[in-house]
């Protein structure tokens, strides 16, 4: 068994986010990060091309968007995205968002490819309240 004590994890910048990995170090089967996300700030879409990801939205709200769909999220909400989808969480406008993501691989350094698809906050707020796509 492994404990890893939040005050213990070191966050790490990365496009638009700050990420910790809790497990670095210990030997596991799968992986998992705990992710920040600030509301109106660009983010850029990634993919997870050797497995699929769960998020557990753990704070905020905002929109998770899956291959150009957008579905809002609260705390408490579960998200299967599967393998090889483009994907990324934004935070509503002027708030802030903490996931706790897990991957059913070990190595999550080999299984993230960024994108070019820039996402933006303005999109989240329209997604939050209904109003239809430009």
């Amino acid at each position: 068994m492994n404990v890893v004590k939040g005050a213990a994890m070191r966050f790490e910048q990365l496009p638009g986010r700050a990420s910790a990995d809790p497990l670095a170090g210990i030997a596991s089967e799968s992986s998992m990060r705990i992710v920040r996300l600030v509301g109106g700030i660009a983010r850029r879409a990634h993919l997870h091309p050797l497995s699929e990801e769960v998020v557990v939205v753990a704070a905020g709200n905002g929109v998770v968007w899956i291959e150009g769909e957008r579905t809002p999220v609260a705390p408490g909400d579960v998200v299967r995205i599967p393998p090889g989808a483009r994907h990324a969480t934004l935070p509503a406008p002027g708030t802030e968002m903490t996931l706790h993501c897990f991957f059913p691989h070990p190595d999550l350094a080999h299984n993230i490819e960024e994108t070019d698809i820039a996402l933006h906050s303005d999109e989240t707020d329209s997604a939050l309240h209904g109003k239809e796509e430009a």
